[in-house]
């Protein structure tokens, strides 16, 4: 009899050791949450958290109708608003871009300054679009249900929609996306017949001592909408230092590219940095290889 209850005693002590080493290894496998339900609930929308530990919100205005040169622009080319929230000890930082119409400026300026949100720009990303389309810079610092209800109610008064269609990885493009690839150096992703890269800085950007997130928009952003027979309008903004501006305006005019702005998005970056939008429509590899030809002029990460 003792051997039997000696026995049993350990069968049962290894079962327990086998599963709370089970359960060990399945804490450090799952994902933590994220704790960000407040800010979700407070935006009204669901947020996305980033590799780099932010959790963002794209929020594309799918119900303006611009058009450039004959082209409509797709909400995901270059008319998403998004807001990006990271933790810092016990407060919240929040950076953003709010795509508006002419009408929606003032109103939304106003709300956001009256809730401590800072304006940290203002100004066009590209030229001749009809209707007009302005981009507000915002940024804050604080409790972060009161950053999320203060974007709220500043989007309130605009006619940005409530909720973004599902992405389709899958949309047809019309272009080879390895020779885009290949020719811009990086992979990129087709997000609702957008071909999207994001390609980052080497160097660590920080404001007011804190490092930045690249999905607090400090990557660049080269995006392809195809406009049929091999052809794609492209847009997006090159990060840059003071010494790589000129070098990479050279580039892209001398690839067919027109720069269309040259700005900031940030008041207290370190390093500086300059934020320059671009438009063409032509061939898609040949755009690509001009788009290389200027992140060849800046201190940009390689594709690993």
């Amino acid at each position: 009899m003792l051997s039997v209850f000696l026995s049993s005693v350990l069968v049962l002590s290894v079962l327990t050791i086998v599963e709370v080493r089970a359960q060990q290894g399945s804490s450090k496998s799952a994902p933590a949450p994220s704790n960000w339900k407040a800010v979700d609930d407070a935006l009204g929308r669901m947020g996305q958290d980033q590799p780099d530990g932010t959790h963002k919100f794209s929020m594309p205005r799918s119900d303006l109708k611009v058009t450039l040169d004959g082209v409509e622009l797709k909400p995901g080319f270059a008319l998403g608003s998004w807001a990006a929230f990271q933790k810092m000890g016990n407060q919240t930082e929040v950076m953003g871009d709010l795509v508006l119409t002419e009408a929606e400026i003032a109103p939304v300026m106003q709300k956001l300054s009256d809730s401590g949100i800072e304006i940290t720009g203002l100004h066009n990303h590209l030229i001749r679009t009809t209707p007009p389309v302005m981009y507000m810079h915002i940024g804050g610092h604080g409790d972060a249900s009161h950053l999320a209800t203060a974007i709220h109610d500043a989007l309130s008064l605009t006619k940005t929609p409530a909720s973004s269609p599902a992405g389709n990885p899958n949309a047809d493009l019309g272009f080879d996306t390895k020779q885009i690839d290949n020719a811009v150096g990086h992979a990129g992703k087709n997000n609702n017949g957008v071909y999207q890269f994001s390609v980052p800085r080497s160097e660590k950007i920080t404001e007011n001592g804190m490092p930045v997130p690249n999905s607090m928009g400090i990557a660049t952003a080269l995006n392809f909408q195809p406009t049929g027979t091999g052809k794609a309008a492209i847009t997006g903004d090159f990060v840059l230092t003071a010494k790589e501006v000129n070098p990479v305006i050279k580039a892209l005019r001398q690839n067919g590219i027109a720069v269309t702005a040259l700005h900031s998005h940030m008041l207290e970056e370190q390093p500086r940095l300059f934020f320059m939008h671009f438009w063409a429509n032509d061939d898609a590899t040949k755009l690509a290889q001009g788009l290389r030809a200027a992140l060849d002029q800046t201190n940009s990460a390689k594709e690993k």
